[in-house]
């Protein structure tokens, strides 16, 4: 079997409301060089080491493995796979879902399984367990998706998106999922959750017209989960009056965060020089979305 490419983009989770169900993909990718080998190695990026292991316990492996057992297939041949990573772990850019879709892909196309991209999602839900990441990773564009462990729909939204600018705003510290979710209430009042709902469903209801300017407005409304994590984000007030100032639509926690999006319609280079200087402190990245989703090239195509 010959080499191939695969390329999985970042994605942004919740978007505010939409909690575990609508994601964004975006600009920034991790790439796997894979081919065969005598035995199973992922070559990471030194800065990655201590996070991403480089045998079979790799998450892409293991995730590999699972699709192939799904398919009767007991083992998969063992290729090398060198991992450009340009997604940080554990900043609420989708680093985990990258690994699992990058493992579907993998043992797809290792196998020859010809899955569809609903039957990607669907091994993807049952190993993340909520669609929010994963769906965008596989897709591209927006993905409103629900999940409950034997249903899966979605929606997809691109149009118009080319036009936007989502400024991820990048701490300098990892934060995990797990502990973001422990500071999430059990319970919460029946009118309380009602007007949680509503502000997630004109959400949905501005990306479907494109109305950007109510989109942003209901990403930093949020009940579900951001005034709760964003306590864990020092200084996120200070960057939130920051990008509003500079013309923002609304910010929003990226995922369980660190990460901040702020969402833009027009975004010049004077002002994103503005702001990297007055956020001097954080990592600044204009990205914009990615329409493609997963994608895996073989090396004949990589060649033309």
């Amino acid at each position: 079997m010959s080499s191939f490419q695969i390329r999985v983009p970042a994605t942004s989770a919740n978007l505010g409301p939409g909690f575990d169900s609508i994601g964004i993909a975006l600009s920034k990718h991790v790439t796997m060089d894979c081919e065969p080998a005598d035995e199973w190695f992922f070559s990471v990026p030194e800065k990655d080491q201590p996070y991403i292991p480089s045998g079979e316990e790799n998450l892409v492996h293991k995730t590999a493995l699972y699709t192939a057992n799904l398919y009767r297939f007991e083992s998969l041949p063992p290729h090398h796979v060198e991992m450009t990573n340009d997604v940080p772990i554990a900043r609420g850019l989708g680093s985990s879902s990258t690994a699992v879709v990058g493992g579907i892909e993998l043992a797809n196309h290792i196998l020859d399984l010809q899955l569809s991209k609903y039957e990607k999602l669907k091994i993807a839900c049952e190993i993340e367990g909520h669609p929010d990441n994963v769906a965008p990773a596989i897709y591209g564009g927006i993905m409103v998706s629900s999940y409950d462990g034997d249903n899966l729909d979605f929606v997809r939204f691109e149009k118009g998106l080319d036009e936007l600018t989502w400024l991820a705003v990048i701490p300098d510290f990892h934060l995990e999922t797990e502990k973001a979710r422990e500071l999430l209430p059990t319970e919460m009042s029946y009118k309380h959750a009602v007007h949680a709902s509503g502000t997630a469903n004109v959400l949905v209801a501005a990306l479907a017209e494109q109305n950007w300017a109510l989109a942003g407005k209901m990403m930093t409304r949020d009940q579900w989960h951001q005034p709760y994590r964003k306590n864990l984000i020092t200084g996120f007030d200070e960057v939130e009056t920051t990008v509003l100032g500079a013309g923002s639509l609304g910010m929003y926690i990226s995922g369980a965060g660190p990460t901040m999006i702020a969402l833009f319609d027009q975004l010049s280079a004077q002002q994103l020089d503005q702001l990297t200087t007055s956020l001097s402190d954080y990592k600044i990245e204009a990205l914009s979305v990615n329409i493609q989703g997963a994608e895996t090239i073989s090396s004949h195509l990589q060649a033309n």
